[in-house]
Parts: C-alpha cells; structure tokens; sequence
C-alpha cells in the first residue's frame, strides 16, 4: 500500500480561523477604545499641545508675557483664534487625535468651530509657571478642580472625554504636558482674572 505524501501548510478552514483570532486580539488589543489605542491618541494629543504651546509662548513674547485673550469669550475656540494664521498654520493642533471634532481647514480661522481642548484665558507669564495650567483636553465643566476633583469624562462623550476612561493632559504655562486620569492629580484652580474655558459643545 502507497502512502499519499504528507501536505504541508495551512487549509483554508485554518487560514481563515487563524485571521479571525489575530482580527479579534488586534480589536482588543489595539482597536477604538482599547487601552493601547488611547494611550496611543493620548501620548499623540500631549505632541500636539506641546507644539501649540510653542506658538502660545510667541503670542505671549509679542504681547507682553500676555496669552492670548478675548473680552466676552466663552468658549477656547475665540483667543485661540488669535494664534491663526499668524503663529501658526497647522490647525490640526486644536484636535485631539482621540476627539470628536472633524479636521479643520489649514491657516484659516478656527473662531466658531469645534476644538479638542479647554483653555485658561488670562493667564500671563511669570515664576508659577510650572505650575500654572493654560490647556487641557476639554474639561467636564470649568468649575475650579482640586485634587482628587472629577477633572476628565470616563466615557467618549463632550465635554471632556477626549480620551474615555484613561483621562486626559494638561498643558502647563512653563511648555510641559502632564497625563491625568479622569480625577485631577493636582490643584487646577484658576487665579483671580483667569477664566477656564471649555470647547464649543
């Protein structure tokens, strides 16, 4: 009696299972909403307001150690509007890579268009700056935070669920970013003439 050969390889049946579970792990591991996925769009989002710092501190050296402000604004979109075209062009620095809001035209006004981030209208530079918050990723409401304070949304709802449950950042006047979780890590208290401002809904 002859022997067929022995095939080697997968068959169809065990390609297609084989895909099906590396679809799944990848969804769990790496998909929307998976903990590799926001810490991802987490650590991107801290990138973007590092940059936009950088045209935050030119604004504020032209304007006498002042950022930018706008009398009666009530949402971040108005004195950030201040920075375009002028400090800078890239207008995918006002969205986080985790948020909600669509892309927004290059160079051209972002006043009335929905951002990514909060912002603390009226500070000015000086020594607190390290410890002196001036952009965050949108906020639950702009009541003052004191540590231990619900700062961040757990869910990917506005305002403030940029990044789900994993938190948000927050940038500080000095230029560096620090991760939160969803409860404030620090005092987020705004000083007398500074108002928060969150993102149009």
């Amino acid at each position: 009696m002859r022997l067929s050969p022995r095939r080697h390889g997968f068959s169809y049946v065990e390609l297609l299972v084989s895909t099906t579970i590396i679809g799944i792990l990848y969804l769990i591991y790496l998909g929307p909403g998976s903990r590799g996925h926001e810490m991802k769009a987490k650590a991107e989002c801290a990138q973007r307001m590092a940059q936009l710092h950088l045209s935050l501190a030119m604004y504020a050296q032209d304007h006498e150690g002042a950022f930018p402000a706008v009398a009666g604004a009530t949402s971040a979109d108005g004195p950030l509007d201040l920075l375009v075209p002028q400090y800078t062009a890239d207008t995918s620095l006002f969205i986080c890579p985790a948020g909600v809001p669509s892309a927004l035209p290059a160079a051209m006004p972002i006043a009335g268009r929905r951002i990514s981030y909060a912002y603390y209208m009226g500070v000015k530079t000086g020594p607190d700056d390290a410890t002196t918050p001036l952009l965050t990723d949108s906020q639950i409401d702009t009541a003052p935070r004191l540590s231990g304070d619900r700062l961040f949304a757990e869910k990917h709802v506005a305002p403030g669920g940029n990044h789900r449950r994993f938190g948000g950042n927050v940038l500080f006047a000095d230029g560096h970013v620090e991760p939160m979780e969803t409860t404030a890590s620090r005092s987020l208290v705004p000083a007398p003439g500074v108002t928060l401002l969150n993102p149009l809904p």
